[in-house]
């Protein structure tokens, strides 16, 4: 069921995630989409990086493994970016197919849901007034 789970540092292709979830018997393929914003907090971010914990893959290949098994679902694809990125980078990409679109939308949701809270990835923000801020290490 999970076709594709990698933490890594370079760009993330939109195709090469739907192409991991396309089969034949889907009605409905989902794809969630997280970019890299200019904001947060109501303050300006000039700079934003990633990084994981080194058994980031295997945890990230687990996480999305207790989707497909709690969700109706043909497939499941995650790749999340580490290092340094711009803003309006893809951050990172969820995919999910089923038979029908409203179990496809549900098994995305908790996908990327399960991957913020339970796979080690942490990213450092920095913003315009010279401070920085440590998001996802509680």
């Amino acid at each position: 069921m999970v076709r594709l789970a990698e933490v890594r540092e370079s760009p993330i292709g939109l195709d090469e995630v739907f192409a991991a979830c396309r089969d034949p018997r889907a009605g409905g393929t989902v794809l969630f989409i997280g970019t890299v914003r200019d904001h947060d907090s109501e303050r300006e971010v000039t700079a934003l990086e990633y990084s994981a914990h080194p058994s980031v893959d295997e945890m990230l290949l687990t996480a999305l493994g207790r989707v497909a098994e709690e969700h109706d679902v043909l497939a499941l694809a995650g790749l999340h970016r580490v290092g340094k990125l711009q803003v309006g980078d893809l951050a990172v990409v969820v995919a999910a197919s089923a038979v029908h679109r409203a179990e496809a939308f549900e098994a995305g949701r908790r996908a990327i849901e399960d991957i913020k809270h339970h796979v080690p990835i942490w990213k450092l923000q920095t913003f315009t007034d010279g401070t920085d801020e440590w998001v996802g290490c509680t």
